[in-house]
């Protein structure tokens, strides 16, 4: 099993905090003494949280994708961690016109496969 690494790298300066006109919030945070490379850039959906005494505390939440169900050709089926069940049709734009007859043909086969489920009892 591969060890994880755990860096943590200490930035000291200022931060600053703008509430934008749409009422979003902009945080930048501004070092003392700027250096590329300090900080490996990422962009992830999280919770940030500053707290009373100006401490700023952002935390990674990871996206959880669940593998298809079913894959078809155009489209793909599944039922996802949130509650939420996903059926997704992709084609390229230039098929826009066959996308009726996709939709008929993919649909039918999703509700089969759904049929077949319910049908073995299985509950997701």
């Amino acid at each position: 099993m591969k060890k994880k690494e755990i860096n943590t790298v200490t930035i000291s300066g200022m931060m600053a905090v703008t509430k934008s006109e749409s009422g979003l919030d902009y945080v930048q945070v501004l070092p003392d003494n700027p250096s590329v490379g300090l900080v490996k850039p990422f962009c992830a959906v999280g919770r940030g949280q500053l707290l009373s005494n100006g401490t700023f505390d952002f935390i990674r939440r990871k996206r959880r994708h669940n593998k298809p169900e079913l894959r078809l050709k155009f489209s793909t089926l599944s039922f996802g961690a949130d509650g939420y069940d996903r059926f997704l049709v992709m084609l390229p734009s230039e098929m826009r016109d066959e996308l009726p007859a996709i939709l008929e043909e993919d649909s039918a086969e999703a509700v089969k496969y759904l049929l077949k489920l319910l049908k073995k009892g299985r509950k997701k």
